[in-house]
């Protein structure tokens, strides 16, 4: 049964058949791409002349040869000049008398995909009819006859030109749409700004790129589109753009902490510039995340080739120098014992540093009350500021727990506070600040300090591991594993100069605990119980049931809001539960690819379950209340 294509073809070329006019279309390689039968009958072609592929220098050779064009000096000249004149695909209209004496137009019309369509006709009996009333009519001036064939003429060679510039036109106008359809699905902003920084195009995705940009930006300034702060951090490379010079450079957009990279590209045509900004947070994420688990490689080399022998080592020393601290000791000789024992420990503390960085760890979250914590906080660190060094407490968190890992939060705080009063030693002391708020879905967490800022060039190594611009002290990992935990807890790392000290920002998701009553389904009650534990530390309460039987009689208990169930139960399959009144929750120990798992509709955990991942899925699971 011939395809849709074929019966296409085949009804093409039965209406080209049906037209008197002979018509050819040659491509834009001048082969042949289609023709009627009036074509090969009205030049009495050879067959292979007339099939798709022809060329259209043998089509022209056969008929100088049979004496189409009339006696032709050189046949090769007369060919070459036909082949050349078709190669311009221009709008043409001519008229010739034939070898065999009948008189034929032939009108041409370039194609938008290369080519060209030519259409020829029979005007012999018209040119015969013409001659005939110039002839016989006196009243008939010759001179009117020959500008009315002149105008005729030019009428039929304009129609052609109008029709290729109609053609023209509609490529054109679908090219266009073609493009903005194109530039809409690509993830970027696609613009162009004129010299007065106003937007003339754009592609409508400046506020994906830019969160709480303007979506419509054409007509607007840069300004008002992308906000005064973030257009003052573009502005100086856009004049240099303007002026010639292309820039590709990469800012961090501060209320959303994207890294967007910019490129400019002035326009030729005049004054102006096109402008490509694409997220890259995930690259620059990943670029730091490799130099990192580099840097972590390392620290396990050292870590598993030399911790066991350099402990052993350490032991001695500390033993054989706490002998000597017990004995009567010059007290020169008593110093510098003091001093071998500080640098041992030392060692020491390095060495769990970097057994710290080199090892597995995971995020346990749980219920937290994050202006208690971060008071607390506080009053634990302030003993060890010293003279001259106060801490401040700039809270504005709302009320109610949040699910964070409190022990590494805590951890990275303390080591953010003691840096800066390190920082301030100098200069006898400040006033450190330890600010908390809410920044749309983050928790921002900052500590800001009065001390000389970071020194040039520190900033793009401050959380690598190892770098540190503590002569003499320090190991240089505590920034790295601040960093590191941050980025466990899916947040963000920021430092930067205030112009009077220094601060780190530390952005992590805000997930405020929803007290719920869920209904824990488990056929295991050592699951059961394990996973009621969880729940229960989370904030929530708990119902519980043993099988499906159970859990159908309670689920439509008042109050209740989730289902927590694993897949497989002893009588039924947790499955049937998940399609509910209430939002439900699956948890299986049975692989991905299972038919059961993909049949799911719901969220499913996999066994062995951890209370972080649990708690992860809760938040994104809505309250049905």
């Amino acid at each position: 049964m011939p395809s849709d294509a074929a019966t296409r073809a085949a009804l093409t070329q039965s209406g080209l058949n049906l037209i008197p006019q002979a018509i050819s279309i040659f491509d834009a390689n001048l082969r042949l791409a289609a023709c009627n039968r009036s074509y090969r009958v009205m030049f009495t072609l050879p067959e292979e002349l007339t099939v798709p592929g022809a060329s259209f220098e043998d089509t022209i050779q056969f008929l100088v040869e049979r004496g189409e064009y009339g006696a032709v000096p050189d046949i090769e000249d007369a060919v070459r000049q036909r082949v050349d004149q078709a190669r311009t695909f221009q709008p043409h209209y001519m008229e010739r008398t034939r070898a065999n004496g009948r008189t034929i137009s032939v009108e041409g019309a370039p194609l938008s995909e290369g080519g060209w369509i030519a259409v020829y006709t029979d005007i012999t009996d018209i040119r015969r009819h013409e001659a005939m009333l110039r002839a016989r009519s006196d009243e008939l001036s010759g001179q009117v006859l020959d500008h009315t064939e002149r105008l005729s003429a030019a009428n039929r060679a304009l129609a052609a030109t109008n029709a290729a510039l109609e053609e023209a036109k509609r490529v054109l106008t679908e090219a266009e749409a073609r493009t903005r359809h194109v530039t809409a699905m690509v993830p970027a902003h696609i613009a162009h700004m004129d010299a007065a920084h106003r937007y003339t195009f754009s592609n409508n995705q400046l506020s994906e790129v830019f969160p709480g940009a303007a979506h419509q930006v054409i007509g607007l300034t840069a300004a008002e589109a992308l906000g005064e702060a973030t257009w003052a951090r573009i502005a100086p490379q856009m004049e240099r753009a303007l002026a010639g010079d292309p820039q590709v450079f990469e800012i961090t957009h501060e209320p959303s902490l994207r890294r967007v990279r910019v490129a400019l590209t002035p326009d030729p045509g005049g004054p102006g510039v096109y402008i490509l900004s694409t997220d890259v947070t995930a690259e620059v994420q990943a670029r730091e995340a490799l130099t990192h688990a580099a840097r972590r490689a390392l620290g396990a080399q050292l870590t598993s080739g030399l911790a066991h022998d350099f402990g052993n080592l350490l032991t001695i020393i500390l033993a054989l120098q706490d002998r000597l601290a017990r004995a009567t000791l010059p007290q020169t000789a008593a110093d510098d014992v003091a001093a071998t024992i500080a640098a041992a420990r030392r060692g020491t503390a390095l060495l769990s540093g970097l057994a710290a960085i080199t090892a597995p760890r995971q995020i346990v979250t749980r219920p937290t009350d994050l202006t208690a914590l971060l008071s607390d906080l506080a009053a634990m660190a302030r003993p060890s500021l010293g003279a001259g060094t106060t801490l401040e407490l700039a809270l504005e968190l709302p009320g109610g727990p949040a699910m964070i890992d409190p022990g590494p939060l805590q951890d990275s705080l303390l080591n953010l506070i003691f840096n800066a009063r390190d920082a301030m030693q100098a200069q006898g002391g400040g006033q450190v600040t330890l600010a908390a708020r809410l920044a749309g879905p983050w928790l921002e967490l900052s500590v800001t300090d009065t001390g000389p800022g970071f020194a040039p060039g520190t900033i793009e190594q401050a959380t690598q591991p190892f770098f540190t611009t503590k002569t003499g002290q320090g190991s240089g990992l505590g920034l790295s594993m601040v960093y590191d935990q941050t980025k466990l807890a899916g947040g963000t790392l920021r430092l930067r100069n205030t112009g009077t000290g220094a601060r780190v920002t530390i952005r992590l998701p805000w997930r405020p605990v929803m007290p719920r009553m869920v209904l824990l389904v488990d056929d295991e009650a050592a699951i059961r119980a394990q996973v009621r534990d969880w729940l229960t530390a989370m904030g929530h309460a708990v119902i519980e049931a043993a099988s499906l039987s159970e859990a159908r009689d309670l689920a439509d208990l008042p109050g209740l809001s989730l289902v927590l169930s694993d897949l497989q139960l002893g009588d039924g399959l947790g499955l049937e539960l998940a399609g509910g009144p209430l939002p439900a929750l699956l948890m299986t120990s049975l692989p991905p690819e299972h038919p059961l798992r993909a049949g799911a509709r719901v969220p499913v955990l996999q066994k062995p379950l951890d209370p972080a991942t649990l708690a992860a899925a809760l938040t994104e699971i809505p309250d049905a209340r």
